[in-house]
């Protein structure tokens, strides 16, 4: 219960005058509840005549209790219609009566549920936010740990299960104390030795339910930690469909998932089983209780001693099953809220999880690049081991550097440390004398821009991936980007021009289109700093020879770091510098290194480059 109110403290301010309506609707639900059913008394008085005495009015300033104050002159009022009107015409009036009466109460109930909706639909809107916004503020180096399809299963099953069970469970917060209270209130006054045999009776049946869901929450999230493996799973064939076809492991695959599901199908079977438990046993418990007070309340009337009557009981028992069933929400409640709990905690690994690349309190602004990159005694590791050691590099404004090496010789990394996607351990990086560390990331990447091996696009028109991240651009300025960039012919041709769809991640083009489509959108942005990412090594010979051209007129007066495994590519770099281990071993033109006769050489030997 802890967890679950704090839940609520975090998620629920910002709607409290829906919860203010809420608690308002739910005394009101209550009140009308207990003067509705107030009537059944005398309608039995009347139908059989069990009583035929004659009452008197009482002023409400005597000396009697408000309670025997109220009944009798609510009975002297019935009698007097009776005289009046019949007996059958009273009967319609009561009738009638208690249909406004009910028609308010279940009005009431439902403004106290319709009050509810905003509340639970925008709390689970607020955690889905939340959590998206999270995973756009975290560092790329949180999510090389993470599976993306464990990252979708808590955004859409574990949230999905919280607003099931969390947010569907409020009723057992707002409503059902209410209720609950002044449906306990009513009893005491009809019946003090009634409701204190029933009280001593509630906490056994709430202890037997409680024992019953004991381990539920901890059966929940296995389960939810099983749908995870389910989604990664998912997420993997999707993204290796074309290798699974071409190695012929659709078996292997089916089989592999089948066994993830079964795994997961038994334990959300014994969570479900556990979960519907709560309704049979709550409907037996309460039926039990029922039988209990009709035993102690039917001796109490035949022995004369318990100061109630019998259309008085019957109107208790009325009262005491309507208390049951909030406490058969409890109930239910009980079982419901663990499987959410369970799922909040996956939520809270994303929403809690600490950023370990703050952003400085008072940061220094970086508006134009005017001179030089410096990375000075740069040295970083992911996990233990050192990926780049002792890295001294200047890039001065308006050069391009190349880096080159064999795969996993530390290339990538060090581009990624420049627009600040990974801290280093040691040493600091530099811009214009200012540490990347003490501005914000906005000013920061706003003077760069990327160009990666694999062009990343999103399922949106031609027009959005060129203006992607450029506010306000117009259709001639993607056009004219696109020229330069060699891609207008081709989106011209397509359907719609810059209105088409690309498809999922670019899957309606070829990869040379993609990569131009992505060198457009770098030329609409226009940095003064562009970092490579051996943007040309996935290509064939014809889409390079395009690509090449385009990325040679984004490069035009600009800084650029470039990572090539095709040295052709790179050739009339200002420096390259060539990483081994992770260290930079040679730097110079490509005809220095050619003559030093050591890493370089033989890379270009092995592409026989001469």
């Amino acid at each position: 219960m802890k967890e679950f109110i704090g839940i609520l403290r975090r998620f629920v301010p910002p709607y409290k005058k829906y919860l203010a309506l809420n608690v308002l609707f739910n005394i009101l639900s209550a009140i009308l509840n207990i003067f509705s059913f107030a009537l059944i008394m005398p309608i039995l008085q009347i139908l059989f005549k069990i009583q035929e005495s004659s009452y008197v009015f009482i002023p409400w300033n005597s000396d009697l209790s408000f309670k025997d104050i109220a009944v009798n002159n609510f009975y002297y009022y019935v009698t007097c219609l009776i005289e009046q009107y019949g007996a059958s015409t009273t009967l319609l009036f009561l009738g009638l009566f208690l249909a406004v009466m009910t028609f308010f109460k279940t009005a009431c109930y439902f403004l106290s549920s319709a009050t509810l909706i905003p509340i639970r639909t925008g709390v689970v809107r607020d955690i889905r936010t939340q959590m998206y916004n999270k995973i756009l503020e975290l560092p790329i180096g949180f999510f090389s740990e993470e599976r993306k399809g464990d990252i979708i299963a808590r955004m859409s099953g574990d949230i999905n299960e919280i607003e099931n069970s969390i947010m569907s469970s409020l009723d057992m917060l707002f409503k059902n104390p209410i209720l609950i209270c002044c449906y306990f209130g009513a009893l005491i006054a009809l019946s003090w030795q009634l409701t204190l045999f029933t009280v001593t009776v509630l906490p056994l049946m709430g202890w037997i339910m409680g024992k019953v869901g004991k381990k539920l929450k901890r059966k929940s999230l296995a389960a939810q930690n099983q749908w995870s493996d389910l989604m990664s799973q998912v997420e993997e064939t999707l993204g290796g469909l074309r290798i699974i076809k071409a190695f012929i492991a659709e078996k292997k695959m089916s089989h592999r998932f089948l066994q993830s599901n079964n795994l997961y199908r038994n334990t959300i079977s014994r969570v479900n089983t556990r979960q519907q438990l709560a309704h049979p046993m709550s409907e037996f418990l309460g039926t039990l209780l029922i039988v209990f007070v009709l035993w102690f309340g039917g001796t109490l009337i035949l022995n004369n001693n318990g100061g109630i009557e019998a259309p008085t009981f019957i109107y208790y028992l009325v009262i005491l099953y309507s208390v049951i069933n909030p406490l058969k929400e409890f109930s239910k409640a009980g079982y419901n809220i663990p499987k959410g709990l369970a799922s909040m905690e996956r939520v809270d690994k994303i929403l809690m999880a600490e950023n370990k690349m703050p952003i400085a309190k008072s940061p220094q602004s970086i508006e134009v690049f005017k001179e030089k990159i410096e990375l000075r005694n740069v040295s970083f590791k992911y996990d233990t081991k050192w990926v780049l050691k002792d890295i001294n590099l200047t890039i001065e404004k308006g050069k391009t550097i190349a880096l080159v090496g064999q795969s996993g010789s530390g290339k990538s990394t060090l581009v990624d440390l420049i627009p600040r996607y990974h801290d280093v351990q040691e040493g600091e990086v530099l811009i214009d004398g200012i540490n990347i560390k003490n501005t914000t990331f906005q000013d920061l990447r706003s003077i760069m821009g990327n160009v990666n091996q694999e062009a990343i696009l999103f399922n949106d028109t031609f027009y959005n991936n060129i203006a992607f991240g450029v506010e306000n651009a117009t259709l001639e300025q993607v056009m004219e980007a696109a020229k330069i960039a060699n891609a207008h012919e081709f989106i011209m041709a397509s359907e719609n021009g810059y209105d088409t769809m690309i498809g999922d991640r670019g899957g309606k083009l070829s990869g040379g289109q993609r990569q131009r489509v992505s060198i457009a959108r770098a030329i609409l942005k226009n940095p003064p700093i562009l970092i490579l990412d051996e943007a040309t090594s996935a290509l064939d010979t014809e889409s390079e020879r395009m690509v090449q051209d385009a990325l040679e007129k984004l490069m035009e007066n600009r800084t650029t770091i470039a990572i090539a495994h095709r040295l052709s590519t790179i050739r009339h770099a200002d420096e390259i510098c060539v990483l081994h281990e992770g260290r930079i071993v040679e730097r110079g033109k490509h005809d220095e290194l050619l003559a030093l006769d050591g890493y370089y050489k033989r890379l270009c030997d092995m592409q026989q480059m001469k």
